[in-house]
């Protein structure tokens, strides 16, 4: 029966001020509205690069680089033992960069559980050739089906497809920087130098952008037997198995533990982009501490308006005190009028902000680096919403509870002697 009246003097109480509780209300749904909006667009953002990088780089790397050899020659001499040896100008090892055994390692690390798919690639520095002049660039030897499969390939295609590639030989897929250099068109061949000095003619089937100017200038893609071909290799011949697997947080483990077992250089997606993920950290840092301000903005404007209801009823409350309400129910009925502005506003504002990163979901975003983006990224993450529920009734609760405290501590005595 108390909580019935409770509530219903907590209406009466709100109703009088209608205005100025209408003004809480729509600075919480302001608030919870702009922080969904703004973590949506932001997490769309973060999405989009990440994807930009992420979808294009392997989970874990193997490969052969050229270092110096650890133990130099002298080491081996039982001339000196026991001595440390200062050796200066080392010159690399002459060592090749292709994986040995690569076919066999393929297949383990197909079967490994923890291993979402394999795609061998081969990487070599070329010349393409225009006229008398050289640029300089890489071509990528790829299993064009599994990078499709593992590396959306496909997606960054815009011009052809990739398809083409493996069914026209001697085929190759530029990117967009270089066939501008080269004034090349769909159909075209061009002829490409090896550091070798090999000299290979290729029929342009694709045209490729990675939305990264500096990749798309110098970057083309061909099959993996075009590519044995330029360096007059076997079909076996690989320089980089790239792995992908099931969860992205293992890759630091699994790239440890192929690296000792495999006897191949390793590196992990966590260690070749750990300044990316620096960058995508502290954007989403930056918004959650935007979005929380406002938050706590509109807290203090409920503070403000409870603070004006609480002195503008004393008389209320003396009555309320002097009838048998105990401290406890003035208490409870200032929270509750807190919590309702906070329960009503937040749910406004969820609402609106779902409107919001809807529309600004469908604002048009062309532009000529990102070819596969056609509108504004936007992310619906329920994460998003939840915080934005539980935060906007913490903060009107606590909006509410210190005038609470406040009117619950009034004597009814006093007020009536003031009057």
């Amino acid at each position: 029966m108390k909580i019935k009246l409770i509530a219903r003097i907590s209406i009466a109480l709100l109703t009088a001020r209608l205005k100025q509780s209408m003004v809480a209300a729509i600075g919480v749904t302001f608030s919870i509205m702009m922080f969904i909006a703004l973590l949506s667009f932001m997490a769309g953002l973060n999405d989009l690069l990440d994807n930009l990088i992420l979808n294009r780089t392997p989970h874990v790397r193997l490969y052969n680089e050229i270092l110096p050899s650890e133990v130099q020659p002298i080491a081996r001499s039982l001339a000196y033992p026991g001595a440390y040896h200062f050796i200066e100008h080392i010159k690399p090892k002459n060592e090749l960069l292709e994986i040995r055994n690569s076919l066999a390692i393929m297949n383990a690390l197909n079967k490994d559980p923890e291993v979402k798919g394999v795609a061998p690639k081969i990487t070599v520095p070329i010349f393409y050739n225009v006229g008398v002049i050289n640029l300089t660039g890489v071509i990528n030897g790829i299993d064009v089906d599994e990078e499709s499969r593992l590396f959306t390939f496909e997606d960054y295609i815009i011009q052809g497809k990739a398809e083409h590639l493996k069914n026209t030989p001697n085929s190759i897929i530029l990117g967009i920087g270089v066939a501008r250099k080269m004034l090349v068109q769909m159909g075209d061949v061009i002829q490409v130098t090896t550091s070798r000095g090999t000299r290979f003619q290729l029929k342009v089937v694709g045209l490729f952008q990675s939305g990264i100017e500096e990749i798309d200038k110098v970057q083309s893609y061909t099959t993996l037997a075009n590519t044995q071909k330029l360096e007059g290799k076997p079909s076996s011949y690989v320089t980089d198995i790239q792995i992908k697997v099931y969860d992205m947080e293992q890759a630091p483990r699994l790239a440890k533990k192929y690296h000792l077992l495999y006897h191949t250089d390793a590196i992990d997606i966590q260690t070749a982009n750990a300044q990316f993920e620096t960058g995508s950290s502290v954007r989403t840092l930056i918004s959650y501490a935007v979005g929380i301000t406002l938050l706590i903005v509109a807290g203090f404007g409920i503070y403000n308006i409870l603070n004006m209801m609480i002195y503008e009823k004393m008389d209320s409350i003396a009555i309320l005190k002097a009838t048998g309400f105990s401290g406890k129910d003035v208490n409870a009925i200032f929270l509750t009028i807190a919590l309702t502005i906070g329960l009503v506003g937040g749910a406004m504002g969820l609402i609106f902000g779902l409107g919001l990163s809807a529309l600004i979901g469908e604002i048009p975003f062309d532009t000529a680096s990102l070819p596969t983006v056609k509108t504004y990224p936007i992310s619906y993450n329920p994460m998003f919403y939840l915080i934005g529920a539980v935060f906007s009734v913490i903060t009107t609760y606590l909006a509410g509870y210190f005038p609470s405290k406040k009117a619950s501590k009034i004597d009814p005595v006093d007020i009536i002697r003031g009057k």
